[in-house]
């Protein structure tokens, strides 16, 4: 397959390697996935099978297939006699994917405060360290690296099962997020980890959780500036805002 997908006129950042060893309509799936979660395909943009097969040098069918799941898991809309188009990013999984997410983290927190050793944590701050050298204008590693830190708190607590089903559940959370990072100081999200991994150390389960919560609750406070300046993003946006601040006021 060629290097980089382009849709439009507009600079595209280039398109991350897909596994060579699976079947070119996995390999696409993997790539307008990981594309349309980052941002680079952007919400209402509006895809060609025979574009995209052209500029991958593929025929249609393994674009096509890489499509249908693609609209099974929410990413991609058919309209009749219109096309095929990035959805929006859908407020309402958003709002209840972040409940679910939290619900789960918090106990696995407590678990792996109870679990982790010296080696752990050491292995835990080193995550850390990473990211504080993240170059704030590589937003898309600071996501990866958030994604590696829970990941491990997820494996220190025997539940690294669990983490990935929560990745199925997460795409447009993960779409928000990477809206996030690029708004968002790093600072704030090295400075909750390391808040997290220092109540772990002190073995203080109580402290773990809230520390947990406070962290996937940031959402609350950067999202709405983010719906307000591009609505179109967004599906339902203003229902989505009320809903936001009402489960903020409800402790949810």
């Amino acid at each position: 397959m060629k290097a980089a997908l382009h849709t439009d006129q507009r600079p595209q950042p280039a398109c991350p390697a897909a596994d060579p060893d699976l079947p070119a309509a996995a390999q696409m799936h993997a790539l307008l996935r990981r594309r349309i979660v980052t941002g680079d395909l952007r919400p209402g943009m509006r895809l060609s099978e025979q574009d995209i097969a052209d500029q991958y040098d593929l025929s249609r069918q393994p674009v096509r297939e890489a499509f249908i799941r693609l609209a099974a898991e929410g990413l991609l809309e058919v309209r009749p006699q219109r096309g095929t188009f990035v959805t929006r990013i859908n407020m309402d999984w958003v709002l209840d994917t972040r409940f679910i997410r939290e619900a789960t983290e918090a106990d696995i927190v407590r678990i792996a405060t109870r679990m982790a050793g010296p080696a752990e944590v050491g292995r835990l701050r080193a995550m850390i360290d990473r990211q504080a050298a993240v170059d704030p204008g590589d937003p898309a590693r600071l996501v990866a690296l958030d994604e590696e830190f829970h990941a491990a708190l997820a494996a220190i607590a025997g539940k690294a099962l669990v983490g990935v089903h929560l990745q199925g559940l997460k795409i447009h959370l993960d779409r928000v997020r990477h809206l996030l990072s690029a708004v968002t100081p790093a600072q704030v999200m090295v400075d909750q980890h390391r808040a997290i991994v220092d109540a772990i150390a002190s073995q203080d389960p109580d402290m773990a959780e809230a520390t947990m919560r406070l962290h996937l609750r940031r959402v609350f406070e950067d999202l709405p500036a983010v719906v307000r300046l591009s609505p179109e993003l967004f599906d339902r946006a203003e229902p989505g805002l009320a809903r936001m601040h009402y489960d903020l006021s409800m402790n949810v």
